[in-house]
């Protein structure tokens, strides 16, 4: 029997970090879904030690574990090895599983994905921290700094909390120009459509793949972006290439603004089609006059 929702979680030399990512997705933390509903295919990128599905047998997850055979410093392969192997009818794909989920994401995720034949479902990435983490960084914010934020919060015991410490990564979430998505949800079919995450972002991270491909999903016929609206992913600090430090994050983002522009023969934009916003604390899709007081609040959760 297959699930209704598969999620693919690229992991690199993430032993602190992915166990708090799939805690965040399991049965005890997602409110409104069914264990059986759903599978996580976490797909390791080359680490020294890789993670077993042994490790994380007390989440009652529906857990697969791959190791990807083209493991590379770009986790194209790794998610596009994930993609395949998924069965769900809605796929959402974690480039980087170092990512804390909100508590109703799943749930919010399937319910918008199920408004339109043909959706793009776009989660809003927060960093954990007062402000955004190759900032913080260079202030000694770090993997010790961040353990002790999230034992302020008492996490896990309420998943929304997390909004409390974290920085968006986007201006007024959701409604604001969206340069990319962490947990991307489509239909498996059209995954197979778009062809997955270009393999020709060869870079360390991906370089711009990301951004890349919630374009050219928004690109697709008759597709419908839909923005959630009070769920969101959370970065967990762990070395990244545009959260290390802000000589890292330029050189990164100049570099890949650069790729992009050779390959495309455009500059790289962010999504400004609004789409779609479905309110998650409503499970509905915001009226036109709700988006304009969303607007005037600031939007966010």
């Amino acid at each position: 029997m297959h699930p209704d929702l598969s999620l693919v979680v690229v992991c690199y030399e993430m032993s602190r970090e992915l166990p708090r990512t799939l805690r965040s997705l399991s049965p005890a933390y997602q409110r409104g879904v069914s264990s059986g509903s759903y599978e996580v295919i976490v797909v390791d990128n080359g680490s020294a030690e890789p993670p077993d599905e042994k490790q994380f047998a007390e989440l009652g997850l529906a857990l697969r574990v791959l190791r990807c055979r083209g493991a590379s410093p770009s986790p194209v392969a790794a998610l596009n090895e994930g993609l395949a192997a998924a069965r769900g009818t809605l796929v959402g794909a974690w480039i980087d599983g170092a990512r804390l989920a909100s508590p109703g994401l799943l749930h919010a995720a399937t319910r918008a994905a199920s408004l339109h034949p043909r959706p793009i479902v776009a989660t809003t990435n927060y960093q954990l921290g007062f402000q955004r983490q190759h900032l913080s960084a260079a202030e000694g914010y770090d993997r010790t700094r961040e353990d002790a934020l999230l034992r302020s919060i008492d996490w896990p015991r309420d998943g929304y909390r997390l909004f409390e410490v974290a920085t968006p990564e986007m201006k007024n979430p959701p409604f604001g120009p969206m340069l990319e998505s962490n947990a991307l949800f489509m239909p498996k079919s059209l995954w197979d459509e778009l062809g997955g995450y270009d393999p020709a972002f060869t870079e360390p991270g991906g370089g711009m793949v990301n951004p890349d491909t919630l374009a050219r999903a928004c690109a697709l016929p008759e597709t419908q972006l839909i923005r959630l609206m009070g769920e969101a992913t959370f970065h967990q600090t762990h070395g990244g290439m545009t959260t290390s430090s802000p000589e890292l994050a330029l050189r990164t983002l100049n570099e890949g603004s650069r790729f992009y522009l050779r390959l495309r023969g455009q500059p790289l934009k962010p999504v400004r089609n609004l789409g779609w916003v479905f309110d998650a604390s409503k499970g509905a899709i915001l009226e036109d006059h709700e988006h304009r007081q969303a607007l005037a609040g600031k939007g966010g959760r």
